[in-house]
């Protein structure tokens, strides 16, 4: 018993000493916040399991800017449109910077698009949206790529026959396929077990990292990789994913053509070939890993919670749904969708504006970190500081969208029915560090969606009155209630 208090006492002492080395230097002008606690920080006061009701209480404390201590490290916290408009876009080069993830950095180590910074994020950066863009160039187009897996997901859509099924595991084969054929380039039977095993995986990592464990890592740092605990099997999905990438990669270079690339892993190891004598180049191994790892995450799950948000959302307003297809009668017909009709569909193209929004896929954003010491709205927020932008705060800002707990694709449509931009719809970010894979992602929900809707109706065996359109988890990424659906037939 006595070596147990005596250990105990030493367990406090050393904690107390680190606290000392590394608590909060003075800040004489950091935004307002709670007090901190010694060791601990604001950690008392934010709810892991509601971490975006906690955050707007703040919010309407101390106003659009405020700083939270997760431990001893200030954390700055950026709220509504106009604040987050001036930060990252009226300083988007200063706030171009990456803050801490912790749960990233674990299996990319720095590398990469989404945890890198300086010259090696901007060169990533560059060469997967250029990839991207010129992907297909003489060969098959993403939106064609799109268009065949549509067709695929329908035919799985009709061996349900109209009857009941949980639409979550065949929107995210067709959302996984559409990233599989850009990196590997070739999709995979929705029954192909290594395409089975890496849908597990990055639907267990996402939802680990969703969940209060992503808080709690944030706030512990490293530690965590090391401390036993059921946290451990989240951590082995990350490391799954990569060794998945990681053999995928030796894959296409035992195969590698440098005159006839077939993919985006072909593209850069060719790019790595061209750049073997800069000692310098940030073409290498490490950064392709952490690249196709990058796009899995940006690409597959997210979109794919997207799209089952929809259809909940359908299956709520019928009306509405009643309403797309006859836009889709209207303006496709019978042919197969492409990406040129959203120009002249403005109410579908509202909706899915709608959806975006209404869902708030991501409401805490990701932390941004100043790559120079810069003042805000009278504050000085110092050099490496994590920056968070809660988009939730400008998706759901009543100034610019009045009454935003309901869903009115109107928001999105002028008097006369064409479709207006609204320069609060930020669901992909802002600024230099806005979502890379936007633009992929928004062609997969028009496509998926129209093509699913001219050859569907969806419904349910549930009451509209009992159909909860609030998120399962209210954390880093939000996700919808379980629910079934059928798919009708409409001809």
């Amino acid at each position: 018993m006595l070596l147990a208090t005596d250990l105990l006492w030493v367990i406090l002492y050393l904690l107390w000493k680190i606290w000392w080395k590394r608590k909060p230097k003075a800040q004489p002008n950091l935004p307002p916040g709670p007090p901190p606690l010694p060791v601990i920080g604001n950690i008392l006061e934010v709810n892991p399991k509601e971490l975006v009701h906690s955050f707007k209480k703040f919010q309407d404390t101390y106003g659009p800017i405020f700083t939270l201590y997760f431990g001893s490290q200030p954390t700055v916290m950026l709220c509504g449109y106009d604040m987050i408009q001036e930060a990252l876009v009226d300083n988007k080069d200063v706030f171009s910077g990456r803050g801490r993830m912790p749960l990233h950095e674990f299996s990319l180590n720095g590398y990469g698009i989404i945890v890198s910074n300086g010259e090696r994020w901007r060169q990533m950066r560059r060469f997967a949206l250029t990839t991207l863009r010129n992907f297909g160039m003489g060969k098959r187009s993403i939106e064609e790529r799109i268009q065949e897996e549509a067709q695929f997901l329908v035919e799985e859509f009709r061996k349900t026959e109209g009857k009941l099924f949980d639409p979550t595991f065949l929107l995210g084969c067709a959302v996984a396929n559409i990233i599989c054929s850009i990196l590997f380039g070739k999709r995979s039977d929705y029954k192909d077990e290594r395409f089975l095993f890496l849908l597990k995986t990055i639907s267990g990592a996402l939802r680990f990292m969703s969940s209060g464990w992503g808080f709690v890592f944030y706030y512990l740092g490293r530690i965590m990789f090391y401390l036993p605990g059921p946290h451990q099997k989240g951590l082995q999905h990350l490391t799954n994913l990569k060794a998945f990438v990681q053999e995928r990669v030796d894959e296409s270079l035992r195969t590698l053509d440098p005159d006839s690339t077939r993919h985006f892993i072909d593209c850069f190891l060719v790019k790595m070939q061209e750049e073997q004598q800069n000692p310098d180049t940030e073409f290498h191994r490490e950064n392709l890993v952490a690249s196709s790892m990058n796009l899995f995450f940006a690409g597959t799950e997210t979109t794919s919670t997207t799209l089952r948000y929809g259809f909940l959302i359908l299956l709520k307003y019928p009306e509405i749904q009643a309403k797309i297809q006859d836009e889709i009668d209207h303006v496709i017909g019978d042919r197969q969708p492409s990406i040129e009709d959203r120009s002249k569909m403005p109410y579908t193209d509202a909706v899915i504006h709608e959806i975006l929004r209404f869902i708030d896929i991501v409401p805490t954003g990701v932390p941004h970190s100043p790559t120079e010491d810069i003042s805000l709205r009278g504050y000085t927020i110092p050099k490496g500081t994590d920056v968070f932008p809660l988009l939730t705060t400008v998706l759901k800002d009543r100034e610019h969208f009045p009454r935003p707990e309901v869903f009115s694709p109107d928001r999105f449509l002028d008097d006369k029915g064409a479709f207006k931009k609204h320069p609060a719809f930020m669901p992909f970010s802002a600024g230099k560090r806005i979502c890379p894979g936007e633009g992929l992602a928004r062609m997969e929900i028009f496509l998926f969606v129209t093509t699913l809707l001219q050859k569907f109706t969806m419904t349910t065996e549930t009451s509209i009155e009992d159909l909860d359109l609030s998120p399962e988890l209210s954390r880093a990424v939000h996700l919808p209630r379980f629910y079934k659906m059928s798919a009708v037939p409409r001809h």
